[in-house]
Protein backbone atom coordinates (compact mmCIF):
# COMPACT_ATOMS: atom_id res chain seq x y z
CA UNK A 1 0.00 0.00 0.00
CA UNK A 2 2.90 2.31 0.80
CA UNK A 3 4.17 1.89 -3.09
CA UNK A 4 0.81 2.78 -4.12
CA UNK A 5 0.31 5.93 -1.71
CA UNK A 6 4.27 6.93 -3.06
CA UNK A 7 3.42 6.84 -6.51
CA UNK A 8 0.11 8.43 -6.73
CA UNK A 9 0.01 10.73 -4.33
CA UNK A 10 3.22 10.85 -0.92
CA UNK A 11 6.22 10.29 -2.33
CA UNK A 12 8.09 9.79 0.96
CA UNK A 13 5.65 7.15 1.86
CA UNK A 14 7.70 4.92 -0.04
CA UNK A 15 10.66 4.68 2.83
CA UNK A 16 8.59 3.40 4.76
CA UNK A 17 8.06 0.03 2.04
CA UNK A 18 11.68 -0.06 1.99
CA UNK A 19 11.95 -0.45 5.80
CA UNK A 20 8.83 -2.82 5.89
CA UNK A 21 10.08 -5.34 3.48
CA UNK A 22 14.14 -5.37 4.76
CA UNK A 23 11.88 -5.85 8.17
CA UNK A 24 10.77 -9.41 6.45
CA UNK A 25 13.05 -10.22 3.94
CA UNK A 26 16.93 -9.82 3.69
CA UNK A 27 17.85 -6.59 2.58
CA UNK A 28 19.42 -7.72 -0.90
CA UNK A 29 16.30 -9.68 -1.94
CA UNK A 30 14.12 -7.37 -0.77
CA UNK A 31 14.97 -5.17 -3.30
CA UNK A 32 13.74 -7.39 -6.17
CA UNK A 33 10.79 -7.91 -4.36
CA UNK A 34 9.95 -4.42 -4.22
CA UNK A 35 10.92 -3.44 -8.13
CA UNK A 36 8.68 -5.06 -9.35
CA UNK A 37 5.42 -3.03 -7.33
CA UNK A 38 7.55 -0.31 -8.30
CA UNK A 39 6.72 -1.06 -11.72
CA UNK A 40 3.35 -1.12 -11.17
CA UNK A 41 2.98 1.85 -9.39
CA UNK A 42 5.53 3.45 -11.97
CA UNK A 43 2.41 2.64 -14.75
CA UNK A 44 -0.34 3.97 -12.47
CA UNK A 45 1.85 7.33 -11.68
CA UNK A 46 2.52 7.96 -15.98
CA UNK A 47 -1.56 7.77 -16.69
CA UNK A 48 -2.01 10.13 -13.72
CA UNK A 49 0.85 12.66 -13.81
CA UNK A 50 2.79 11.88 -17.48
CA UNK A 51 2.20 15.45 -18.57
CA UNK A 52 2.93 17.40 -15.51
CA UNK A 53 6.94 16.46 -16.07
CA UNK A 54 10.01 18.39 -16.42
CA UNK A 55 11.71 16.91 -19.33
CA UNK A 56 14.74 19.29 -18.95
CA UNK A 57 15.22 17.95 -15.49
CA UNK A 58 14.68 14.87 -16.57
CA UNK A 59 17.64 15.12 -19.07
CA UNK A 60 20.20 16.99 -17.10
CA UNK A 61 19.77 13.68 -14.74
CA UNK A 62 20.74 11.18 -17.10
CA UNK A 63 24.46 10.74 -16.88
CA UNK A 64 25.06 10.94 -13.36
CA UNK A 65 22.22 8.41 -12.41
CA UNK A 66 23.91 5.83 -15.25
CA UNK A 67 26.76 6.01 -12.75
CA UNK A 68 25.61 6.08 -9.55
CA UNK A 69 23.51 2.45 -11.34
CA UNK A 70 26.79 0.87 -12.40
CA UNK A 71 28.52 1.93 -9.04
CA UNK A 72 25.02 0.34 -7.82
CA UNK A 73 25.42 -3.17 -8.97
CA UNK A 74 29.44 -3.60 -7.64
CA UNK A 75 28.44 -2.75 -4.35
CA UNK A 76 25.72 -4.94 -4.22
CA UNK A 77 27.48 -7.95 -5.76
CA UNK A 78 30.67 -7.44 -3.33
CA UNK A 79 28.44 -6.01 0.36
CA UNK A 80 26.18 -7.25 2.89
CA UNK A 81 22.72 -6.57 4.26
CA UNK A 82 23.66 -4.47 7.14
CA UNK A 83 25.99 -1.96 5.22
CA UNK A 84 23.31 -1.42 2.50
CA UNK A 85 20.32 -0.93 5.10
CA UNK A 86 23.11 1.28 7.58
CA UNK A 87 24.98 2.90 4.10
CA UNK A 88 21.41 4.43 2.49
CA UNK A 89 19.66 5.53 5.88
CA UNK A 90 22.87 7.86 6.41
CA UNK A 91 22.85 9.17 2.84
CA UNK A 92 19.02 10.02 3.38
CA UNK A 93 19.78 11.23 6.48
CA UNK A 94 22.46 13.40 4.99
CA UNK A 95 20.61 14.30 2.10
CA UNK A 96 17.38 15.36 4.02
CA UNK A 97 20.29 17.93 6.08
CA UNK A 98 20.89 19.39 3.25
CA UNK A 99 17.80 19.63 1.32
CA UNK A 100 16.62 21.66 4.49
CA UNK A 101 19.85 23.85 4.56
CA UNK A 102 19.00 25.00 0.84
CA UNK A 103 15.37 25.60 0.96
CA UNK A 104 16.49 28.54 2.85
CA UNK A 105 18.52 29.99 0.79
CA UNK A 106 16.63 32.42 -2.22
CA UNK A 107 14.51 30.38 -4.73
CA UNK A 108 16.38 32.05 -7.17
CA UNK A 109 19.75 30.77 -6.15
CA UNK A 110 19.09 27.49 -5.65
CA UNK A 111 17.14 27.16 -9.01
CA UNK A 112 20.59 28.04 -10.79
CA UNK A 113 22.60 25.64 -8.50
CA UNK A 114 20.09 23.05 -8.91
CA UNK A 115 20.70 23.00 -12.96
CA UNK A 116 24.47 22.33 -12.11
CA UNK A 117 26.18 20.42 -9.59
CA UNK A 118 23.71 19.47 -7.80
CA UNK A 119 21.67 17.37 -10.25
CA UNK A 120 24.64 15.53 -11.18
CA UNK A 121 25.08 15.00 -7.27
CA UNK A 122 21.52 14.06 -6.34
CA UNK A 123 21.24 11.72 -9.89
CA UNK A 124 24.32 9.82 -9.09
CA UNK A 125 23.22 9.34 -5.28
CA UNK A 126 19.61 8.69 -6.44
CA UNK A 127 20.55 5.73 -9.33
CA UNK A 128 22.97 4.38 -6.06
CA UNK A 129 20.33 4.32 -3.66
CA UNK A 130 17.71 3.09 -6.36
CA UNK A 131 19.98 0.13 -7.39
CA UNK A 132 21.28 -1.09 -4.30
CA UNK A 133 18.26 -0.71 -2.08
CA UNK A 134 15.01 0.91 -4.14
CA UNK A 135 15.85 3.87 -1.88
CA UNK A 136 16.24 6.52 -5.11
CA UNK A 137 12.49 7.92 -4.27
CA UNK A 138 13.37 9.67 -1.05
CA UNK A 139 16.76 10.78 -2.43
CA UNK A 140 15.03 12.52 -5.61
CA UNK A 141 12.57 13.33 -3.54
CA UNK A 142 14.75 15.64 -1.60
CA UNK A 143 15.94 17.05 -5.06
CA UNK A 144 12.77 18.02 -6.62
CA UNK A 145 12.05 19.61 -3.24
CA UNK A 146 14.98 21.59 -3.14
CA UNK A 147 14.37 22.53 -6.74
CA UNK A 148 10.62 23.86 -5.29
CA UNK A 149 8.77 21.51 -8.29
CA UNK A 150 4.75 21.82 -7.40
CA UNK A 151 2.98 18.89 -6.28
CA UNK A 152 1.89 17.83 -9.55
CA UNK A 153 5.03 18.68 -11.22
CA UNK A 154 7.32 16.65 -8.79
CA UNK A 155 4.54 13.60 -9.45
CA UNK A 156 5.35 13.71 -12.85
CA UNK A 157 9.13 14.44 -13.09
CA UNK A 158 8.97 11.46 -10.87
CA UNK A 159 6.88 9.26 -12.61
CA UNK A 160 9.23 9.52 -15.59
CA UNK A 161 12.05 9.25 -13.91
CA UNK A 162 11.50 6.19 -12.07
CA UNK A 163 9.44 4.24 -14.99
CA UNK A 164 12.61 4.49 -16.93
CA UNK A 165 15.18 3.50 -14.12
CA UNK A 166 13.16 0.83 -12.85
CA UNK A 167 12.97 -0.92 -16.16
CA UNK A 168 16.76 -0.49 -16.71
CA UNK A 169 17.59 -2.06 -12.86
CA UNK A 170 14.94 -5.33 -14.18
CA UNK A 171 18.05 -7.14 -16.12
CA UNK A 172 20.73 -6.44 -13.55
CA UNK A 173 18.18 -7.39 -11.06
CA UNK A 174 17.53 -10.78 -12.50
CA UNK A 175 21.31 -11.21 -13.19
CA UNK A 176 22.15 -10.75 -9.71
CA UNK A 177 19.75 -13.37 -8.48
CA UNK A 178 17.45 -10.78 -6.75
CA UNK A 179 14.47 -11.52 -8.79
CA UNK A 180 13.36 -15.05 -8.63
CA UNK A 181 9.85 -17.27 -9.56
CA UNK A 182 8.60 -17.12 -5.89
CA UNK A 183 9.53 -13.09 -5.57
CA UNK A 184 7.09 -13.17 -9.19
CA UNK A 185 4.03 -15.05 -7.12
CA UNK A 186 4.22 -13.04 -3.94
CA UNK A 187 4.19 -9.86 -5.90
CA UNK A 188 0.96 -11.03 -8.40
CA UNK A 189 -0.22 -10.61 -4.81
CA UNK A 190 0.61 -7.85 -3.59
CA UNK A 191 -0.20 -5.79 -6.44
CA UNK A 192 -3.49 -5.87 -5.52
CA UNK A 193 -2.66 -3.32 -2.25
CA UNK A 194 -0.64 -1.43 -4.70
CA UNK A 195 -3.67 -0.42 -6.35
CA UNK A 196 -5.55 0.41 -3.12
CA UNK A 197 -2.79 2.25 -2.11
CA UNK A 198 -2.68 4.60 -5.20
CA UNK A 199 -6.27 5.12 -4.82
CA UNK A 200 -5.68 6.86 -1.73
CA UNK A 201 -2.66 8.48 -2.71
CA UNK A 202 -4.84 10.25 -5.28
CA UNK A 203 -7.62 11.23 -2.94
CA UNK A 204 -5.28 12.71 -0.46
CA UNK A 205 -3.00 14.36 -2.83
CA UNK A 206 -5.86 16.27 -3.85
CA UNK A 207 -6.76 17.74 -0.25
CA UNK A 208 -3.39 18.82 0.27
CA UNK A 209 -1.75 22.22 -0.03
CA UNK A 210 1.98 22.67 -1.06
CA UNK A 211 3.44 23.53 1.94
CA UNK A 212 1.93 20.35 4.33
CA UNK A 213 2.88 18.34 0.93
CA UNK A 214 6.92 19.38 1.19
CA UNK A 215 6.44 18.77 5.23
CA UNK A 216 4.65 14.77 5.00
CA UNK A 217 7.68 14.25 2.42
CA UNK A 218 10.28 15.09 4.37
CA UNK A 219 8.76 13.61 7.81
CA UNK A 220 8.16 10.43 6.21
CA UNK A 221 11.96 10.05 4.50
CA UNK A 222 13.19 10.66 8.43
CA UNK A 223 11.17 8.63 9.80
CA UNK A 224 12.04 5.49 7.21
CA UNK A 225 15.63 6.53 7.28
CA UNK A 226 16.20 5.94 11.39
CA UNK A 227 14.40 2.48 11.12
CA UNK A 228 16.89 1.37 8.35
CA UNK A 229 19.85 2.95 10.87
CA UNK A 230 19.19 1.42 13.90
Amino acid sequence: MTIGVSKTGLPGANTLGIALFAAVLPARESTGAMLLLLMVGDVLALLLYRRHADLRALVRLIPSVLVGLAVGVVFLALVGDEWVKRSIAIVLLALIALTLWRRRRPAAEVAEQAGRGTAFAYGSLGGFTTMVANAGGPVMSMYFLASRFEMKAFLGTAAWFFAVVNLTKLPFSIGLGLITLETVWMDLILVVPVLIGAVIGRVVLAHLSQRVFDAIVIVLTVVGSVYLLF
